[in-house]
């Protein structure tokens, strides 16, 4: 196999790693939960559709500019550590968090109470449900889409984490690339959300649709991290291994 479709191999395998990880970050719902409290406490209050629409915008823009800055930050401390070399111990670490998250999330993701509770510390719980009633400009509610990501981090630290190892071995272009893939992809949830609102879908039926769906999201996420150590297990510690890189 010669040295340019090798390369080609690593780029295509590194963009599913990383659109992988995406989809998964995806499925967690801090921030479609904050969201939808968003919407109900604006709804509620009988604001304009246009104002709903502005908060909303603001909000999920906020929470895309925190993943993209999450990630840099966490690529930029690895390069700094690491250079593009990743040492074969430190991706084994990074497929032992993936391997400890799933188990976290099957477990812990949901309280147990009814609803859709997500375990996070009680002060950011509060803090976040305090802030969306008292959000009424644009402002305020990017803050909120920055925080939302940011209550979340316990659980999306394993996937920035894998993302930002990646991106580091790619060239700069595909780096950025890797960067809006992630950050696109990760918030498709979010902007399904925002869409239904948008054109005036009950907000009542989503989120009764996110009780009964709540399992099977919380079920998916810990597979989709399992599915990732493997994956990344496979192409970045076997297939250096055996000199597939």
């Amino acid at each position: 196999m010669g040295k340019q479709e090798n390369k080609k191999m690593d780029i295509t395998s590194s963009l599913a790693i990383i659109s992988l990880a995406a989809l998964i970050h995806a499925s967690f719902q801090l921030s479609v939960s904050v969201l939808t409290l968003l919407s109900g406490h604006s709804i509620g209050a009988k604001h304009s559709k246009v104002k709903l629409l502005r908060l909303t915008t603001s909000f999920v823009f906020g929470a895309g500019v925190m993943t993209i800055l999450l990630l840099s930050f966490i690529s930029l401390l690895l390069i700094n550590i690491f250079g593009g070399d990743i040492p074969q111990i430190i991706w084994a670490a990074g497929c032992g968090l993936l391997f400890g998250m799933a188990l976290a999330v099957w477990l812990f993701y949901y309280r147990h109470a009814s609803g859709t509770t997500i375990w996070i510390p009680r002060a950011m719980a509060d803090y976040l449900n305090r802030r969306t009633k008292l959000t009424k400009h644009s402002a305020e509610s990017f803050a909120l889409g920055l925080s939302s990501v940011i209550g979340e981090i316990l659980f999306i630290i394993a996937p920035l984490f894998i993302t930002a190892l990646v991106l580091i071995q790619l060239p700069p272009m595909m780096q950025l690339l890797g960067i809006g893939i992630y950050s696109v992809i990760s918030l498709i949830s979010l902007i399904i959300v925002w869409l239904l609102i948008g054109i005036g879908y009950n907000l009542g039926k989503i989120q009764k649709w996110r009780e009964s769906n709540k399992h099977f999201l919380q079920f998916s996420a810990g597979s989709g991290l399992l599915i990732l150590a493997f994956f990344v297990y496979v192409t970045e510690i076997i297939g250096n291994s055996v000199g597939y890189k």
